[in-house]
């Protein structure tokens, strides 16, 4: 077991043997370099898969007596102790944030809402903020997201305006931009009006991240798909107590423990399971759990991770600026190191950013991209040698 105060030594290619050895259709083997994008997952969440299926078929209808009794609650603990959050009770679970998104959005009494976001969000944001406008459910006012002075901009908008909601990532996808100044919003946020959304999914387990400070009126959407570890079906969202009490849109899950309603009317939870939905498949998180609690067995902190990520960035830096990947060097750096905390993944702004990725894709080397934006991601199954294969990669670009 690695001491938590010191660094990771080296890679740990074997947490992932099994997805580092599975076979390419095309040519029988690939060098994932999209840890951003789906992270591989580790070796523990195939006996997971395996437990959900055996308890399904062993339990039968019994197996909702462990999911939610025991995987659902070690999820949440989980979740609490990387945010240090006060209580795991303000964690609710669905299979993807846009549900959350909008049993959140349901939960605000208004129409239209009034929210404030940027042109940097992601799509499961994106395109849903763009249909509630045409149904006149929101009115939007947009941020450009790049720049120097964003932060400035943004934090300007948020407190100059009439908001109900701010929705804002804490990491931008296709940049990865760090708004460390995300956090400032809680000071404008009430139960009344505004609520703050900060979308973490780029920063959890990527950024180290305490809320300790601001979990009594931040909201805080990620889940298992990037750096967790865990893939699909388990998104998260932190709810403040007292925010959005009623939400509009709700399962039948959100019936379950302490109720507080009109007389004659719909109860709700005062935890957040007041934003249940209904049945779900629990496999998600039965892979959530076994992956956070490796990481948290191996000592493989977020600090931990990032700081063997940051080394691995800089080399492959200095190697794109010396020309060893080729046409790589004619490329912008979107999101360079500095002295803050940095983004998992490399963006580079290159016209043919497109052209490149699906050439490398046909070397068995997986990247990606967003318009024309190149996007290498890097974890801790990366070591050099995998820099110098994908520098040679890249070196027979045109």
């Amino acid at each position: 077991m690695v001491a938590e105060n010191q660094a990771v030594k080296g890679a740990r290619k074997d947490l992932f043997s099994r997805a580092l050895s599975a076979p390419m259709a095309s040519d029988g083997g690939r060098l994932h370099m999209a840890a951003h994008s789906h992270h591989l997952w580790p070796d523990v969440t195939l006996a997971a898969q395996i437990e959900a299926w055996e308890d399904a078929a062993g339990l039968a209808d019994h197996k909702w007596d462990k999911a939610l009794g025991e995987v659902y609650p070690a999820a949440q603990a989980l979740v609490a102790r990387e945010l240090a959050l006060p209580s795991p009770d303000s964690v609710v679970f669905a299979p993807n944030t846009h549900a959350l998104l909008t049993v959140l959005l349901s939960a605000i009494d208004r129409r239209p809402v009034r929210v404030l976001s940027t042109d940097g969000e992601f799509h499961s944001f994106r395109r849903q903020a763009q249909r509630w406008v045409e149904a006149g459910e929101i009115t939007l006012t947009l941020v450009e997201a790049d720049g120097p002075d964003f932060a400035e901009r943004f934090l300007a908008t948020a407190r100059a305006g009439d908001f109900d909601l701010i929705f804002v990532s804490h990491v931008f996808f296709k940049s990865g931009y760090v708004f460390d100044r995300v956090w400032d919003l809680a000071d404008l946020a009430r139960p009344e009006g505004p609520w703050v959304v900060v979308d973490g999914y780029h920063g959890y387990r990527a950024v180290p991240t305490d809320l300790s400070g601001v979990a009594d009126r931040i909201f805080y959407v990620a889940g298992g798909y990037k750096y967790a570890m865990a893939g699909e079906g388990a998104a998260f969202l932190h709810a403040p107590p007292g925010f959005g009490p009623r939400p509009a849109l709700t399962g039948w899950y959100a019936e379950f423990g302490d109720l507080e309603g009109p007389p004659g009317g719909v109860g709700y939870a005062r935890d957040a399971s007041r934003f249940l939905g209904a049945t779900f498949d629990p496999s998600g998180l039965y892979r959530f759990v076994a992956a956070g609690q490796m990481l948290e067995a191996e000592a493989l902190t977020t600090a931990a991770v990032a700081e063997h990520v940051a080394g691995l960035q800089r080399s492959l830096l200095t190697r794109i600026a010396a020309g060893t990947a080729g046409p790589l060097k004619d490329a912008v750096i979107v999101n360079p190191p500095g002295n803050g905390p940095q983004a998992r993944f490399l963006a580079l702004r290159h016209p043919d950013a497109q052209t490149w990725k699906t050439a490398l894709a046909a070397r068995g080397v997986v990247v990606d991209v967003r318009d024309d934006v190149l996007r290498i991601g890097l974890s801790i199954y990366h070591d050099e040698a995998d820099l110098d294969a994908f520098c040679a990669a890249c070196g027979d670009l045109a």
